[in-house]
């Protein structure tokens, strides 16, 4: 009998057949086998009858670039091979609480550098030993050799290019895991404000089925579709994972269409304020999607450009001017559809403690929105094409475009983001450059990169930190985005400090 097994054979035979046995259960990635893991799983078995070894599915594995470096298949069949170890069993979760909750093990063992509980990031260790007493068992940590996988991989795999060993050996002289989380934490209690209009993304993926018989029309077959949150509402989310609470001034249409949408995919800590622009639908993008390798075929937009009504931009003038002091950051995302007038952005840029701008160009503006009506900026976030058009400039290198743009707006950062070739944050006062790679494996849906870097980057310079530490943690959070279809999910403190912990190795 092989001992790669399934959940449904464990519940269906192997769970009678041991159950008067001492079951031993150990969980963990094992991307590379490696002694420290074998003398781990040898005095596990020790203590039981039964050692079983669960393994966590390769989209769950959470150790930043490149890794699992080798797939589910080959990290089982390589913990299989152990004589001391009497099955494995894949875990198809992003914890191994699930797992507890199935096997339901008399001793759950960990290695003991999972033991002080100050070094677990994630709090993970905590439920897991929570979980495993609620069924009767008990946690306990072995004192065997200990190693590393990330460690060895990083330093005998070529995980990572030139420019990434570079940049990540230089944030190894200055930082390490737990100085980088408490910076990051540092953020947690800053008041926030997000201002912009929120938009509904609705992807349909469709099958092409060719060209019309009659007319050169591609014809599309739908399969499936999916809603997401948009514009500021995804940059309230973004950061909902950092900071305790958010607050959220937007607009939706007069007929407050998709409310309860959009309530509903608001996280919790994020208070609203609407504004109903009069005569305008929430502003609603429908993208058709080809399933086949998921490029963007069409796209077709419910909206109004037209600005707030006279009775709506007084509101906003006066919440402004009576709110907007009170906040030590307040993050514009100007998406160009009207909601926030010339009077207004300079009220904003008069106001403001500290002002983050991410404006953008999309298909409704573009040769009409600009930066231009926001000036004394602290920080604000554009890609390289947005900075060329914006100064109507195709060929000049791409430095000096910044330092004439910093300079004509009066910006104090600015961070100009270059697809797959990374990032540039430039520091107006102290005419410092700061070049970051990208950190995507794989590009899935460019769109929303800068939605999800704009919000942690600019509370990071708020904290006065370090360029070089803040263009990392916006690289590795504009990779969580771009590997996921649309907003499906938003940026999470964990997996950037998880990928970080393992970089660092």
């Amino acid at each position: 009998m092989s001992k790669i097994i399934s959940k449904e054979y464990y519940l269906k035979y192997l769970k009678k057949k041991i159950l008067k046995k001492k079951i031993i259960l150990c969980h963990g990635v094992f991307d590379l086998l490696h002694i420290g893991h074998i003398k781990y799983l040898e005095d596990s078995k020790k203590r039981g009858d039964i050692l079983i070894v669960s393994i966590t599915e390769d989209k769950y594995v959470n150790k930043g670039i490149g890794r699992p470096y080798f797939s589910i298949k080959q990290r089982m069949e390589s913990i299989a091979a152990l004589t001391c170890v009497d099955f494995v069993i894949e875990s198809s979760y992003p914890t191994a609480i699930n797992i507890i909750q199935l096997i339901k093990p008399n001793l759950y063992i960990k290695g003991s550098d999972y033991k002080n509980n100050e070094n677990d990031i994630t709090g993970e260790i905590l439920r897991e030993q929570k979980e495993v007493e609620m069924n009767g068992g008990k946690i306990f940590f072995v004192n065997t050799p200990m190693s590393s996988s990330s460690k060895l991989i990083n330093e005998n795999f070529e995980i990572l290019n030139d420019d990434q060993k570079k940049e990540i050996l230089s944030i190894k002289k200055k930082w390490n895991i737990n100085t980088i989380s408490k910076k990051i934490d540092e953020i947690k209690n800053i008041k926030i404000l997000i201002i912009g209009e929120i938009i509904i993304d609705h992807y349909v993926f469709c099958e092409a089925l060719g060209k019309s018989g009659k007319e050169p029309v591609l014809a599309l077959r739908t399969l499936t579709s999916q809603k997401y949150i948009g514009g500021s509402g995804i940059v309230a989310n973004h950061i909902s994972d950092f900071c305790q609470s958010v607050d959220l001034i937007t607009s939706v249409g007069e007929k407050k269409e998709y409310m309860t949408f959009i309530k509903k995919n608001i996280k919790e800590n994020i208070k609203t304020k609407f504004f109903y622009k009069k005569n305008s639908p929430t502003i609603y993008k429908k993208r058709y999607l080809d399933t086949y390798n998921n490029n963007k075929i069409l796209g077709v937009y419910d909206l109004n450009d037209s600005p707030l009504d006279t009775k709506n931009e007084k509101k906003l003038y006066n919440f402004i001017i009576n709110k907007v002091p009170k906040y030590d950051l307040v993050i514009v995302s100007d998406y160009g559809h009207g909601f926030i007038s010339k009077k207004n952005a300079d009220l904003l840029c008069k106001k403001a403690k500290f002002l983050a701008l991410n404006t953008q160009i999309n298909a409704s503006n573009i040769g009409y929105h600009t930066m231009g009506k926001y000036s004394k900026i602290d920080f604000s976030i554009v890609n390289e094409i947005e900075l060329r058009h914006e100064m109507r400039d195709k060929f000049t290198d791409i430095k000096m475009l910044i330092k004439r743009l910093t300079s004509r707006l009066k910006i104090k950062n600015l961070m100009v983001t270059q697809g797959n070739k990374g990032s540039i944050l430039f520091n107006n006062k102290l005419n410092l450059f700061n070049h970051c790679a990208a950190y995507a494996e794989k590009i899935v849906d460019k769109v929303g990169a800068g939605d999800s870097m704009v919000a942690i980057t600019a509370a990071l310079i708020y904290k006065k930190t370090d360029n070089a530490l803040v263009s990392l943690i916006a690289s590795l959070a504009a990779s969580q985005k771009v590997e996921k279809i649309g907003n499906s999910t938003s940026v999470n403190k964990i997996k950037i400090l998880k990928s970080i912990e393992h970089l660092l190795k």
